[in-house]
Formats: C-alpha cells, sequence, structure tokens
C-alpha cells in the first residue's frame, strides 16, 4: 500500500475520533452551561446542546475533508510523521477555535440574560403619583 494512503487512513481516523470526542465533552458539559444561560429550560437547552453539536460536527469533518488532500508524495516513514503532524495540529487548532467561539458566543448570552435580571425592580410599583403640573 502507498505511504500516501496510509497517512490519510491516519489521519481520518486520528481526526475523526478527536471531533467525535470533543463534541461528545463539550456537549456533556456545555448542557449545564447551557441550562444556566437559558434560565433552567431544559428542554430548551438540550435543543440548543444538540444543534450545537451537530454544527460542530458539520464544520470539523467538513474541514477535515477539505485538508485531506496533500500535493506531496509520502516517500518514507519520516513523511508520514511529518505530514501527519502538519494536518493533525492544524486540525486541533480548528477544534480549539471552534470551541472558544462557541464558550464566547455562550458568554455573551448568558451576560446579556443576566444584565435584564438585573435591570427588573426588586419589587412590583405600589401605586401610581400622578405628575405636577410644574415639572
Amino acid at each position: 500500500m502507498d505511504r500516501t494512503v496510509i497517512a490519510y487512513v491516519i489521519y481520518l481516523v486520528v481526526s475523526i475520533g478527536l471531533t467525535v470526542w470533543v463534541a461528545r465533552t463539550l456537549s456533556r458539559n456545555g448542557r449545564i452551561f447551557l441550562a444556566d444561560v437559558l434560565h433552567g429550560n431544559e428542554k430548551l437547552a438540550d435543543a440548543v446542546n444538540h444543534l450545537l453539536v451537530v454544527g460542530f460536527y458539520l464544520v470539523n469533518l467538513g474541514f477535515v475533508a477539505l485538508y485531506l488532500s496533500g500535493d506531496e508524495t509520502i516517500a518514507d516513514t519520516r513523511g508520514i510523521f511529518e505530514a501527519l503532524s502538519t494536518k493533525l495540529g492544524v486540525v486541533l487548532l480548528v477544534l480549539g477555535v471552534m470551541h472558544l467561539g462557541n464558550v464566547y458566543v455562550l458568554n455573551k448570552i448568558r451576560r446579556r440574560g443576566m444584565m435584564e435580571r438585573e435591570q427588573v425592580p426588586p419589587v412590583p410599583p405600589q401605586g401610581w403619583v400622578a405628575p405636577t403640573a410644574g415639572a
């Protein structure tokens, strides 16, 4: 079997495995964060969590597929390691950027919700005061 094909197979197996592991980890641990962001609405948190995971898979697996092809032919075992380290390093960086992007957006949503909660008066109005004519 050609060394380039071996490198492709290893790249796909490792990249897909990493993507699945990261997505499951983010889904499991992010659900609690989403429930807080969405004020305890568990059904909505689960739905948003599922949509985020699907989007995460689509973007990352699409990138893995697009980044699969290489221009050079791998001549030796050292070339396999060099090609894999470059490709897998880029995939890991993309996974990290996607994760940080998700956390940033969710944190912005959470902060906005906290600001909205703070703007509500602590007690409802007790009565009505008519405006004065001189004011």
